[in-house]
């Protein structure tokens, strides 16, 4: 039987020359798993994390089963097989790197993607995360990357750190509006799915000291729709999570697809796409704090430079604390939860390190944060207030002042 690594293979080949229906008759006609086939046809139809066979590699005493998890999405079928409740499951891919016979991985979007790109009557568009910078190797620059995805046939390469600008604008006017005692406190809603799963589920107390906004991704895809109606939005990063949040019912009108790096660098390589040896074709729009999203501490130093920059005079300054990993996240919560927390800004990232952490990144998360650092420093703003492309991009959307972000922000905002 086929291996789900060489099906996998095959099918990111064919989508690439715009042949599955070809490549998946000559598959029927050999020894295949129908399952793994159609989770790799339809992803849509199932979780972010797929079990590709029966578990058949647990101790007796089941201490390797990767069956805990912090959001009780694992549960045991009849058969004794690990199963993922797709309600619970937020792509955090813990149990994917517990799992020792490799019966777990996150799910894969290429098929129906390249289908998009190949066949879609509108635009596709690559938003391209924070954490990007120098992940396809150092020499492939922004400019080259976005020359790579027009020479697979997407309009064109957005990056979401501009987006994180328009959230960080959007929590720093939360902040000065809301932050008015000592103890008063802000728990970061832009970033995160993992944090923001564990609020709303664990500690949902505290989520009236979340700001409504949605996360950078979101905010991208839903101002490429508002401009161009008929366009697919196909977003690109580190994390299976994302995947999750695509699918959440009041925010599916943003996302309709979801890659990972590791992804975009096997289509790359079944197209015979080396970036590196594209010619530039820069857009620099975002400033440094939408640059600096995909490290732990990024969103706090950005919201708490954009306070600054708003109101010099303030007070109450941005005291912020992060959590580095779900552990930490929890410990946090929970230190917040018995009144151990001074701080009046709190920061989550699910993965160590942030975004730059994630389970698909390409490189390790220390590179990852240094080349993240290095390219919020080339940054020509330091803050969302002094980016002219910020200012223009929500006068298009409809805002007439900054300030209008949170008296009608219906694209930026989300009801926990």
């Amino acid at each position: 039987m086929q291996t789900f690594k060489d099906l996998y293979n095959r099918l990111v080949k064919a989508a690439v020359q715009n042949r599955v229906e070809e490549e998946v008759e000559e598959i029927r006609k050999q020894d295949f798993d129908p399952h793994q086939l159609d989770c790799l046809l339809h992803p849509k139809d199932y979780g972010p994390v797929w079990r590709l066979g029966d578990c058949d590699c647990c101790d007796d005493d089941g201490k390797n089963c990767p069956t805990k998890c912090l959001f009780d999405a694992l549960e045991k079928d009849e058969k004794g097989n690990v199963s993922i409740n797709v309600e619970k499951c937020v792509g955090c891919s813990g149990c994917v790197d517990r799992c020792k016979a490799e019966k777990l991985v996150g799910s894969r979007d290429i098929l129906p993607t390249l289908d998009a790109v190949n066949n879609a009557q509108g635009p596709v568009y690559a938003m391209i995360a924070p954490a990007f910078t120098s992940q396809f190797s150092e020499e492939v620059t922004p400019g080259k990357l976005r020359s790579a995805f027009k020479r697979l046939g997407f309009a064109g390469m957005l990056e979401v750190a501009l987006f994180a600008d328009i959230l960080t604008l959007k929590e720093a006017l939360e902040f000065d509006r809301n932050i008015l005692d000592e103890k008063d406190f802000l728990l970061t809603s832009c970033c995160c799915p993992m944090w923001i799963a564990m609020i709303r589920r664990v500690y949902s107390q505290y989520v009236p000291h979340v700001p409504g906004s949605v996360s950078p991704m979101i905010a991208c895809g839903r101002s490429i729709k508002l401009l161009e109606p008929n366009a697919v939005t196909v977003f690109i990063g580190p994390c299976i999570a994302k995947k999750a949040e695509a699918r959440e019912k009041d925010i599916a009108d943003a996302v309709d697809f979801v890659l990972t790096f590791q992804e975009v660098r096997d289509i790359f390589e079944a197209a015979g796409i080396d970036p590196a040896r594209l010619k530039e074709d820069s857009r620099d729009h975002s400033s440094k704090a939408g640059r600096i999203y995909a490290r732990t501490g990024g969103v706090s130093e950005a919201v708490q430079t954009t306070v600054e920059r708003l109101n010099p005079h303030r007070k109450i300054s941005v005291k912020a604390r992060q959590a580095d990993g779900m552990p930490a996240c929890k410990e946090l919560l929970g230190a917040l939860k018995e009144g151990r927390i001074t701080e009046n800004f709190l920061e989550g990232m699910g993965c160590v390190g942030g975004c730059v952490g994630g389970p698909k990144a390409i490189l390790n998360r220390e590179d990852g944060r240094k080349n993240v650092m290095a390219y919020g420093s080339q940054a020509l703003y330091s803050t969302p207030i002094d980016n002219p492309y910020v200012i223009d991009l929500l006068h298009r959307l409809g805002f007439d002042t900054i300030e209008s972000l949170l008296e009608r922000s219906d694209i930026f905002t989300r009801d926990f």
